[in-house]
């Protein structure tokens, strides 16, 4: 048996994470196509890479298939109900930052907090009948931030798209999505509230707590973890 560390197959995140082992000695390397999720691990013993998307490692690190993870925080949170109890982060990567945050119209003038949000909320309800609408891909950490911060009246709406463009597209009132830089947010007239972020959130290596392991994995992980410096 080999430890399985499971890595985002593409992009930036894949790139700044084979970066990440490397400055520590240990590198990891795609093979084949780009098109085939086979990947290669020196420096380290016992140790198989498998690439996969971002939003498939939580699953694989909760169900025990994957020993250690390279994915963000968000995903984490969002995916896994007490995750906490799956999951245990082992270093941040310091790369991947973006924050979990709530957006309104900028014509909104009168709301810049969750108070006022809510206040908006309830008129919008007498008005129109029906609660006001919240665009987002995070409904558990969303609902969660909402219900601690006393807004009600509102629904949760699915985006599977581009959720900035919802207000636009009159599918939405207001979005909670995430944003590094909160350009696209202003290309669409959103004002991010005056308020903490849902979550910050950046690449993190987390390992698995429902993983099987015999002696020699656990070995072979100390050494892994000595080695990255954790």
């Amino acid at each position: 048996m080999s430890l399985k560390l499971g890595v985002p197959s593409k992009g930036r995140l894949m790139e700044k994470t084979f970066d990440w082992f490397a400055a520590r000695g240990v590198t990891l390397s795609r093979t084949g196509s780009d098109r085939e999720y086979a990947g290669a691990v020196d420096g380290a013993k016992g140790v198989d890479l498998v690439l996969l998307s971002a939003g498939e490692i939580p699953r694989e690190l909760s169900a025990g298939r994957i020993h250690l993870g390279v994915t963000g925080t968000d995903l984490i949170r969002e995916k896994l109900v007490q995750w906490d109890q799956k999951v245990a982060p082992l270093a941040e990567l310091g790369f991947g930052h973006a924050d979990l945050i709530v957006a309104v119209p900028q014509a909104w003038v009168d709301v810049d907090t969750l108070d006022d949000l809510d206040a908006a909320a309830a008129a919008f309800r007498a008005r129109h009948g029906f609660r006001l609408r919240i665009a987002t891909k995070y409904h558990r950490l969303v609902r969660e931030y909402l219900r601690a911060g006393g807004v009600a009246d509102y629904q949760l709406v699915d985006s599977q798209g581009a959720t900035e463009g919802t207000v636009k597209n009159l599918t939405a009132e207001a979005i909670a999505d995430i944003t590094s830089t909160g350009e696209t947010l202003r290309a669409n007239h959103l004002k991010i509230l005056d308020e903490d972020p849902v979550l910050r959130s950046q690449a993190t290596l987390f390992r698995s707590r429902t993983a099987p392991m015999d002696e020699a994995d656990r070995r072979n992980l100390r050494d892994l973890v000595a080695k990255l410096g954790l």
